[in-house]
């Protein structure tokens, strides 16, 4: 038998030992310590099992989260796991309110407007929920009870009253206001303190008549102010499209025609908008 000569280009026999990983010793220790650790205190079952069997994760150790909820779903009532579904809240929210008492609510709000002197005008917002449709408006410097009773009957009619008033709890809404709203038969809703979004229809159109109005004037005096107003509402319910009414006006308009004429553009509010209707040449 021939004798292999190790030449000096080979290791010594000595450093063989080093080829090693220096992380294998390590890694050991942490598989060993997993292993004992997810077997402790684990009652094994004697019977012999097959390979496909012990491949088979137990129920809650899977790293799947999604196979682990689907395996407790699939487990019997007998072993008391049964999944109980929340009952419905039988109490009707806000939101739904709105939506199913749509046609026969209205609300109002106040918004604050100073003048070119720096007195402060208070003027009334009334909102008819059905169409988006401002119904009636008022500007005082000394808003009373009695006051903004007034301003309610001049916007709905005794035979045309909706059903439910919203509102906030601003002192303004004092027993005489709240006496002429029993007897025209509303029903009144005040929102509850500090939510403003309880009554979103008025204070979006609110929002609309100060970054599409009031942000570009300044108003005189009160005459002055309601002037510009009536001349912004009137645009507002006629003119300005909505998306929750299919892009249609508050006061409906039939959709002009081709053969109607060229479209021409008609100032409104001053300027500031415009409307745009086919006209004959």
């Amino acid at each position: 038998m021939a004798e292999v000569q190790t030449t000096g280009s080979h290791r010594p026999s000595e450093d063989i030992g080093k080829m090693a990983s220096r992380r294998l010793p390590v890694l050991l220790a942490l598989e060993v310590a997993a292993t004992s650790w997810q077997t402790k205190g684990i009652n094994r079952d004697p019977s012999p099992r097959s390979a496909d069997e012990r491949a088979e994760p137990a129920l809650g150790c899977t790293k799947d989260t999604w196979r682990t909820h689907e395996a407790w779903l699939q487990c019997e009532p007998s072993y008391g796991l049964t999944c109980q579904r929340r009952a419905p809240d039988p109490d009707q929210k806000w939101l739904t309110f709105l939506h199913n008492h749509l046609y026969c609510t209205a609300s109002i709000d106040f918004l604050v407007v100073p003048t070119l002197t720096f007195k402060i005008l208070f003027v009334l917002v009334v909102l008819s929920h059905d169409r988006r449709k401002v119904v009636h408006f008022g500007v005082t410097a000394n808003p009373t009870a009695e006051w903004t009773a007034q301003q309610i009957t001049e916007a709905f009619p005794w035979d045309e009253a909706p059903r439910f008033l919203i509102r906030d709890r601003h002192c303004t809404y004092g027993q005489a206001f709240r006496d002429r709203v029993t007897a025209m038969g509303i029903e009144d809703l005040p929102t509850a303190p500090r939510s403003p979004w309880q009554n979103g229809y008025v204070e979006r159109v609110i929002g609309s008549v100060r970054r599409e109005c009031l942000d570009h004037i300044i108003a005189l005096d009160e005459r002055h102010l309601r002037r510009t107003l009536n001349s912004y509402f009137a645009y507002y319910n006629k003119a300005r499209t909505h998306l929750a009414l299919d892009k249609d006006a508050p006061i409906p308009r039939p959709i002009a025609r081709v053969s109607d004429g060229k479209i021409v553009a008609i100032p409104e509010v001053g300027g500031l908008h415009h409307r745009y209707e086919r006209l004959a040449a």
